[in-house]
């Protein structure tokens, strides 16, 4: 089964990201933890994103398009990137979760994908 891992993050944290001084501790953690999620022929996707300030929603009232750029709410933690994975059980997912960095930091998701629509 296909889970989705959503790694939330703190605005420190994240801003470390950009710190001449954290930013090679804080890749260098994502990193490793993504290579050996690779290695394991688990992942089929995943990325990073950027900052909340960058994201632009739609909704739609009345029949018209309502954009609204970001940041789109006021929250303590923020969406850092996902990945996908082939698990065989949710137990397996939620190990793979609990090893990233977000994990000691904020906190992950993990969600079953719905299967492919027929």
């Amino acid at each position: 089964m296909e889970y989705c891992i959503l790694f939330y993050e703190t605005a420190a944290s994240v801003a470390q990201r950009d710190d001449p001084a954290k930013a090679p501790a804080y890749w260098g953690a994502w990193g490793a933890y993504l290579e050996t999620v690779r290695e394991s022929g688990l992942m089929r996707g995943g990325s990073g994103l950027q900052p909340p300030a960058t994201g632009t929603s739609v909704r739609m009232k009345a029949g018209k398009r309502h954009v609204q750029d970001g940041p789109l709410i006021d929250a303590k933690e923020q969406l850092g990137g996902f990945i996908i994975l082939e698990a065989p059980d949710l137990d397996t997912a939620l190990a793979w979760a609990a090893r990233s960095p977000a994990a000691a930091d904020a906190g992950v998701e993990v969600r079953p994908a719905l299967p492919p629509m027929s």
